[in-house]
């Protein structure tokens, strides 16, 4: 699954279901084979009729067998076993969201079938089957990952619970249906109006993931080795499904060469629906996505959609072997899902679309995974969960990225054959059945030869990241490095931790091939080689932070040695040693004047965040406009080189690097002629949205709103109401809306934000991104307080909290801190716990910034 995090809201966590705290797993003693499942969902009403047969194993004789329900209304319920069958009595526990089945006499060890009559509702809360509006009709579609099967049919709705499923279902005559598994047969009836359609079976799965979607979806059609694709959408958008075609095509071929294991369910469906929590979800077969993560149109789309969309398609394809064929013991172990999927997901783009560079979109990702792991407040990659608020909060950035990081470095370590020989190894011992994470190192461990075990144990179940000071220096004409390794606490004042891991290091200097080590003790002194400082991140795997000597961070930022990937790192990590009190901020300031002119997007794009972040939380009133010609000093320049309409043929990666100075002079820098240009800019892509490039056009409207007034707001609001069948443009000017800075054009938003115009699936969008702007972010928590009552009768407990709650965290006083704090303690949000502490620790962290450093950025402002 892909989560709709801060950082989606940020261009566009985790959107699960959440259980009362009480919720457990189910005892043992009953194993699940085959479930035969028949639904006649009622989209007028809202409702749907289901019968369940399950065929299962008793492990011991019991009169009485508990399984999951949730919002279930149960009818008819039998047992047969032994050819006798007996009526069943049905208790229900809501707080367990469980049901119990006993009867009179005890059943035998062995197989037995239940069966279920039963009628369920189609919810508004998007999850498990639930109902979606669009096009001025209704649909239902299914979300039921983790802990959400059991709305949809009663279950053994845990993940080791494999078993295969067979789905039909009875829908309207002019309607269509997807599932897991390739259509069979689509018959008339049995009832007036309707008609049944009856899927093939599927392979083992899991509960969660199993697929019913229902309405008048249309789908375009390709293959790949042998395999039906087919992307689907509403009928207005079918246009736009082309580009997620090829590149599913691609990514499916790719993905059973790199495996050497054939795709196993069939089919390939890959579904834009209407309404969706989660961003994508692997279902399998049957693939679910929201509709402006899938849905593009080249001619028009910007490059960072078109990654995104790529990425994620690929994401939830990788998913097919890692997660579906081979599946996590319990949610624990949820990293070897998601971590993986998020590791292989740049595998086919790279191969695909080799300029587009993808190995820096991973450098990102990592510096954000080391950025939770900064924190106090993280959490080690396999963490203990039971119940269903503790599952949520473990799809987060350390069970992705953070795991995608470490995969990395160990495949870098290893070499990429003999780790994609492990890896294959792993999916064929476990295929159809379930892993823990010791089944993967040490399968890794045998195969490579190399300690993959020992470098994952001391990763998956120890908080936190390392920190390497390097100190390169000579002795008798001979260098040496020295290497101390500590736990790294990115605030001011931290006492040291010493805690280790062990860690492939690979090191670089200005006359060698990287020299790279395993890391595993407190301090080493590395021998030979230059004596010159060397680099400790070479070619960027290393998941890790580093702390060069001051001066040393000049020398290498201006040496012309590093790689692009390398100069992310060095920025990333001298923007932590200032957060973290160990340097002051003219270091990180120097390295961002030496990088300035950079030609590679990715590393402007590094630069701005934190430029943008000083000027908003750090440079007093009085330095501000000082500290904003210094911006326009150091990037205005190559924007006005570059000019604003992109060359005949120009590529991607130079419109992309326009578009970030673009926002980073007009808004960070104040750039009046920038802010004129936009507006300009804006009023002719209101006329004609050709007239900008799409990867140019939302910065130009961010800046145009930032100067913008009320006229040009009401613009965007109308032009919203004509873009619906096209969810990029629509997301430009909704993205927009937040940029606005005036008081009551903030107010309008807020309102606009818990409307019926807005999809409670979009409503945490508009308030994180008025959460995290300096000129709002006051606004948008007093709403948030005064209207909590109703985001919470909106979205559910699930839907969009949790976005909300990461995004305060960019506030940055300890009043704050302590008054949000407060709140929650009086608000308890169970799944969104450690979102909202981390949040808090990062309030408390920016106000210690503030603290220590403000000082230090005035004198520096001084002398420039």
């Amino acid at each position: 699954m892909v989560r709709v995090t801060r950082a989606l809201l940020l261009t566009t966590a985790i959107l699960l279901a959440v259980l009362p705290i009480g919720a457990q797993r189910l005892v043992g003693g009953v194993v699940p084979e085959h479930y035969s499942l028949w639904f006649a969902p009622d989209l007028e009403r809202e409702t749907f009729r289901g019968r369940a047969s399950i065929d299962v194993v008793l492990t011991e004789p019991s009169s009485s067998i508990t399984l999951h329900a949730a919002e279930i209304e149960f009818a008819d319920v039998t047992i047969t076993s032994g050819g006798q069958t007996q009526t069943a009595r049905v208790t229900t526990d809501p707080k367990t969201e469980t049901a119990t089945l006993t009867v009179p006499r005890s059943i035998a060890e062995g197989r037995a079938t239940i069966r279920i009559a039963y009628n369920g509702l189609l919810n508004d809360k998007l999850r498990g089957f639930y109902i979606s509006r669009a096009n001025g009709r209704k649909y239902a579609i299914t979300q039921l990952e983790a802990t959400d099967a059991r709305r949809a049919f009663p279950s053994f709705d845990e993940p080791a619970h494999k078993a295969t499923f067979d789905i039909s279902m009875m829908i309207d005559a002019g309607d269509t249906a997807i599932s897991n598994g390739r259509v069979l047969s689509d018959t008339p009836g049995p009832e007036p109006g309707k008609h049944t359609l009856t899927f093939a079976r599927t392979p083992k799965m899991s509960t969660y993931l199993a697929a019913m979607i229902v309405g008048d979806f249309v789908c375009r059609e390709g293959a790949s080795d042998g395999t039906q694709i087919r992307v689907c959408s509403t009928p207005d958008k079918l246009g736009l499904t082309a580009f997620a075609l090829e590149a599913a095509e691609q990514q499916l071929a790719f993905f059973n060469a790199y495996f050497g294991i054939k795709y196993a369910f069939g089919k390939l469906d890959i579904i834009a629906v209407p309404d969706f929590a989660a961003g994508a979800m692997e279902n399998a077969g049957a693939i679910t996505f929201r509709e402006r993560l899938l849905l593009v149109d080249p001619s028009t789309s910007s490059l960072d959609a078109r990654k995104r969309v790529a990425a994620i398609i690929a994401h939830e394809i990788a998913h097919q072997w890692f997660g579906n064929l081979v599946t996590m013991k319990w949610w624990d172990d949820i990293w070897l899902n998601e971590g993986f999927a998020t590791w292989m997901e740049t595998k086919p783009v790279a191969v695909w679309k080799p300029e587009w560079r993808v190995e820096l979109n991973e450098a990102g990702d990592t510096r954000g995974a080391l950025g939770i792991d900064a924190m106090r407040s993280t959490r080690p990659v396999r963490t203990k969960v039971e119940t269903a608020a503790e599952i949520n909060q473990v799809f987060d950035g350390i069970a992705y990225e953070k795991t995608a990081a470490l995969l990395r470095m160990i495949e870098a370590y290893v070499g990429p054959e003999a780790f994609r020989k492990g890896v294959a190894s792993y999916l064929k011992r476990f295929a159809y059945a379930n892993a823990a994470g010791e089944d993967f190192w040490q399968e890794m461990a045998a195969v490579t030869g190399k300690p993959v075990d020992r470098i994952l144990r001391s990763f998956v179940d120890r908080e936190g990241a390392p920190v390497l000071s390097v100190r390169s220096s000579c002795s008798s004409g001979t260098g040496e490095i020295e290497v101390r390794m500590e736990r790294f606490i990115g605030v001011p004042g931290a006492p040291s931790s010493p805690q280790t891991w062990t860690l492939p290091a690979c090191f670089k200097t200005p006359e060698g091939q990287p020299r790279c080590e395993l890391i595993d003790r407190q301090r080493q002194t590395l021998r030979g080689g230059s004596c010159q400082q060397s680099f400790a991140n070479a070619n960027g795997r290393g998941y890790y932070f580093t702390d060069y000597p001051t001066e040393s961070v000049g020398s290498l930022s201006s040496s012309g040695n590093l790689t692009p990937i390398e100069r992310l790192g060095l920025l990333g990590d001298e923007w932590w040693m200032v957060r973290a009190g160990r340097h002051d901020i003219d270091a990180y300031l120097a390295a961002a004047t030496a990088f300035a002119r950079d030609d590679t997007s990715a590393v402007i794009d590094a630069i701005a965040g934190p430029v943008t972040s000083i000027g908003d939380t750090l440079v007093s009133a009085a330095d501000r406009p000082r500290y904003e010609s210094w911006i326009r000093a150091q990037f205005g320049g190559q924007l006005a080189a570059m000019g604003l309409a992109p060359a005949l043929g120009e590529s991607d990666e130079r419109q992309s690097r326009r578009a970030i100075l673009f926002q980073l002079v007009g808004i960070a820098g104040n750039d009046p002629a920038v802010q004129r240009a936009a507006r300009e800019l804006a009023a002719a892509y209101l006329k004609n949205p050709s007239s900008l490039s799409g990867t140019m056009a939302p910065g130009v409207l961010r800046v145009a709103a930032f100067g913008g007034d009320r006229a040009l707001y009401d613009q965007y609001v109308e032009q919203l109401g004509r873009l619906d069948s096209q969810p990029e443009l629509y997301f430009r000017l909704f993205n927009a809306l937040p940029w606005f800075k005036d008081a009551e054009l903030t107010g309008r938003t807020l309102q606009f934000a818990v409307s019926p115009a807005v999809r409670t699936q979009d409503t945490a969008t508009l308030l994180g991104l008025l959460m995290t702007r300096p000129w709002s972010q006051d606004q948008a928590w007093s709403f948030t307080q005064s209207h909590w009552t109703t985001l919470i009768a909106r979205l559910g407990e699930f839907q969009g909290i949790p976005s909300i709650a990461e995004s305060l965290g960019a506030f940055c006083t300890t009043a704050r801190a302590r008054e949000i704090r407060g709140f929650f303690e009086k608000n308890p949000v169970p799944s969104s716990d450690r979102a909202i502490r981390q949040s808090i620790e990062r309030i408390e962290n920016c106000a210690a910034l503030v603290e220590r450093q403000r000082k230090p950025l005035a004198a520096w402002i001084e002398r420039q």
